[in-house]
């Protein structure tokens, strides 16, 4: 096992093309953060990388729909995501962009140096070309019919109703969606990357050097190693990007999966001119936090990239995670499927820990996992609220009531006092254990495990019970429940680093070292604490209900989208219109027809008569809603009879993108029996 000097961690770039949700959340920044700060509190050499994703064809989409150029798309979405990073107390040591000068320098250079080494290889292909935009075109500008599932709209490289994975050639009735013309094929020339020339070496470095890494990584690798690798182009002929730096490559720029892992390079370029060191000094440890649709990009072509360069290092440990889903249904950056960080910010101010703490227990670690913002709630009002925050203020509330907020001497410990504080250097222990393993979730448990502890402590000892006949002996409870908060505030600081800095604050003491953790002298006899405030407050419905609502509209407007508008009928004329009794008519009684789901009788005044009426609406309206209001109604309609009841007539709906019948009211009451026409 090599000596480790230092840490160079980097998080996959976000692109640039809309905000980061929680899914980019909990399946890379969170973790990524959890692991730095952990190292930092350790006093490791650790740097951390990161930037905006800000070339592809997506950019080109997003600017083109906007009209507005791709500048201006990142420009805007770079602003917002490096906002919301610092707003949720995510700790870059640099976020940078692949739009800056070091990075279009660092990236042509690493290509240059490839080329000139001869590790490319030239090839020309078919590829869709739009003949009225005169371009080639990106799987993202063609759009067609999936042969899998009939999805009307997939892209040329996946569908997204189905999420299969497509080539252009897949589609049915492909069109181009610059222009709507039926794409023709041309042939194109591009640079490849021979993957397949460096099998044999990611075989073994992976499979038989890297077994340690987790089971969804290694496995994915293995998958693709035992398909075979095949040569994968670095370049596309797109105006956006940085240009292929080789003459007569007009028109051609870098794919952006080979532009994008290089901006670890460049980002650390601009940290630090000691740039080199952690890059190149087999005494770095290199960590990839990625989501599970980057295993392969930095598991199997970042390293062949390295390695065909020359004179990098690799990386030691790619501790990806899976998804997050929302609310049962996979979070869509299209269907605006998602909590946005920067829209949680803006509606929650104030509980930037608790979507930390939620989404870290809740991580996708080793499978799919759902957050919902009833789980959200519980977690906030059951464990930060119940445990942590009870834990903390009754700690120095007490402190404050029976000994006017200084810290008191410890006495003589008990055996159970004993036995508490040996617990300590135990959970961090397993603390430590489980954050050097990227088992984050577990770690989270015990950092909170201080906490259960101190609560289950003052629990037994019950200080307020004893205070009058034993003063002495609810000093020392105290001064070891105080001593348990100090210790809590830097092993909950990874995770909830607000939170921890409240605690500091209130203890009115400098954070402790990890390595002191545990100790039982951290706040000394006499120190003055400060004034209590609670860490958390409950949520309550209401607030959850707003979120759930936003969720609610987004799947509707979904739905609207998705949903055809129904077809013109044939064409009547006026005389077949004139056939046709519609009047305003007051729904009189309403009441459920037994033994059915969907039909209510209705007893209507039309204004000629009162009738009753079957209506298929017991689904969408309660009978008691119903009673009073005015309704268009087909009056001539030909008696049915439904369930033993005798309809005559229909009352006239309108029916939503979901299939929701809708009550047709009119905005002023009128006469029953106005004729509508």
């Amino acid at each position: 096992m090599k000596e480790i000097k230092r840490y160079l961690v980097t998080s996959a770039l976000p692109y640039a093309n809309g905000p980061v949700h929680i899914g980019h959340l909990a399946g890379v920044y969170v973790p990524s953060d959890i692991y730095v700060r952990y190292l930092r509190l350790r006093g490791r050499d650790v740097i951390w990388v990161c930037g905006s994703d800000e070339h592809g064809v997506p950019i080109t989409i997003k600017a083109r729909n906007e009209g507005v150029s791709p500048q201006d798309v990142v420009d805007k979405y770079h602003a917002l995501i490096k906002d919301s990073f610092r707003r949720l107390g995510i700790s870059f040591d640099i976020y940078s962009r692949t739009t800056s000068p070091v990075h279009y320098r660092t990236a042509s250079d690493f290509f240059r140096t490839l080329y000139e080494k001869g590790e490319f290889t030239e090839a020309t292909s078919m590829q869709y070309y739009d003949c009225e935009a005169e371009t080639f075109l990106a799987d993202r500008y063609i759009m067609g019919t999936c042969p899998h599932c009939g999805y009307d709209r997939a892209y040329g490289d996946q569908c997204e109703k189905c999420g299969s994975t497509l080539n252009p050639t897949d589609l049915i009735e492909p069109h181009s969606t610059i222009t709507g013309s039926v794409p023709v094929m041309r042939e194109t020339r591009h640079w490849y990357l021979p993957l397949d020339k460096h099998e044999a070496f990611l075989r073994q470095w992976i499979l038989e050097g890297h077994k340690e890494w987790k089971t969804n990584v290694y496995g994915q690798c293995k998958s693709w190693l035992d398909l075979g690798l095949q040569p994968r182009a670095v370049s596309r002929d797109l105006s956006w990007g940085i240009p292929v730096p080789l003459e007569g490559a007009e028109g051609k720029v870098l794919y952006v999966w080979f532009d994008a892992p290089i901006g670890y390079i460049s980002a650390t370029k601009e940290l630090t001119p000691d740039w080199e060191k952690y890059w190149k000094d087999e005494g770095t440890k290199m960590v990839h936090f990625i989501g599970k649709d980057n295993i392969v990009f930095h598991c199997i072509v970042f390293p062949a990239m390295l390695r065909a360069h020359g004179g990098y290092i690799l990386p030691d440990n790619v501790p990806a995670n899976e998804f997050l889903n929302l609310e049962g249904d996979k979070i869509s950056t299209s269907r605006n499927w998602a909590v946005w960080l920067n829209e949680y910010l803006d509606d929650m101010p104030g509980k930037e820990d608790v979507l930390r703490y939620v989404l870290c227990a809740n991580a996708p670690e080793t499978k799919d996992n759902d957050f919902t913002w009833k789980d959200f709630q519980a977690r906030n009002n059951n464990e930060l609220v119940a445990v942590l925050g009870n834990f903390v203020n009754r700690a120095l509330v007490l402190t404050g009531k029976y000994f006017e907020g200084r810290v008191p001497a410890c006495g003589e410990l008990t055996d159970y006092d004993r036995r508490t504080l040996a617990e300590l250097p135990e959970i961090k222990k397993a603390l430590e254990n489980d954050i050097e393993n990227y088992r984050f979730r577990e770690a989270l448990k015990e950092a909170m495990n201080f906490a259960r502890l101190g609560n289950k402590y003052l629990a037994d000892t019950e200080p307020w019970k004893i205070f009058k006949t034993d003063p002495g002996r609810v000093a020392t409870v105290l001064n070891v429940a105080l001593q348990i908060t100090a210790t809590l505030a830097t092993a909950i600081e990874p995770f909830m680093p607000f939170t921890s800095e409240k605690i500091v604050r209130m203890l009115g003491i400098a954070r402790p070292r990890w390595d002191d953790l545990g100790r039982t002298d951290l706040l000394e006899v006499g120190h003055v604490i400060g004034t209590p405030e609670l860490l958390f407050e409950k949520i309550d419905d209401d607030l959850i209900e707003i979120q759930l609502r936003k969720l609610a509209d987004a799947k509707a407007a979904n739905l609207a989208r998705e949903t055809p508008v129904e077809p013109q009928k044939e064409t009547i004329v006026f005389d077949d219109f004139q056939k046709m009794d519609i009047r305003m008519s007051k729904i009189l009684a309403a009441e459920r027809v037994p033994k059915t789901k969907k039909l209510l009788k209705l007893t209507v005044d039309t204004g000629i008569d009162k009738r009753e009426i079957v209506s298929g609406i017991a689904e969408y309206y309660a009978p008691e809603d119903l009673i009073g209001r005015q309704v268009p109604v087909l009056v001539n309609l030909a008696p049915r009879e439904l369930k033993g009841i005798v309809s005559r007539g229909m009352i006239l709906m309108a029916a939503d993108a979901a299939g929701k019948l809708i009550l047709l009211n009119p905005a002023d009451e009128t006469t029953n029996g106005a004729v509508v026409g």
